[in-house]
């Protein structure tokens, strides 16, 4: 796989998703890196997020990175509620958490950093001009 052919995966309706428009934004975050991204229901992600790291609850955004990149995994479900509660389009929503995601398969990690990964997700949400990103939602 190059990285033009970035697989982006659908195990969920996604009826009214411009599936391109988020393709190419991910390829475009990803620059050059191997990413794989499914979209897919909460039940998944809760399955996944149990399995990987001991949590029984669904999240939005899982990250597993590799050598090259890695993949993502995305709750539609998540990303709908979190789109209605903040006031902007699931389309948006979508590419925040691809971009935060992204940023952990490059290796950042807001748990641990001194706010490396929060500046660099504001640096992109600024260019893409998209809304507030999880780190900075999550701020007090």
């Amino acid at each position: 796989m190059s990285p033009d052919d970035i697989p982006l995966l659908f195990r969920h309706s996604s009826r009214g998703l411009r599936r391109a428009e988020l393709s190419d934004f991910l390829r475009r975050i990803a620059r050059g890196a191997e990413v794989t991204c499914l979209i897919t229901d909460d039940r998944e992600l809760r399955r996944l997020n149990r399995q990987f790291r001991g949590l029984d609850y669904p999240t939005d955004v899982l990250s597993f990175p590799n050598h090259n990149g890695g993949e993502l995994a995305i709750s539609l479900d998540r990303a709908r509620a979190q789109a209605e509660e903040h006031g902007h389009s699931v389309f948006d929503e979508l590419r925040i958490l691809m971009l935060h995601g992204v940023l952990h398969l490059r290796g950042m990690d807001h748990e641990t950093d001194s706010g490396e990964m929060a500046r660099a997700e504001l640096r992109w949400r600024r260019k893409l001009g998209l809304p507030a990103g999880l780190i900075e939602r999550a701020q007090p």
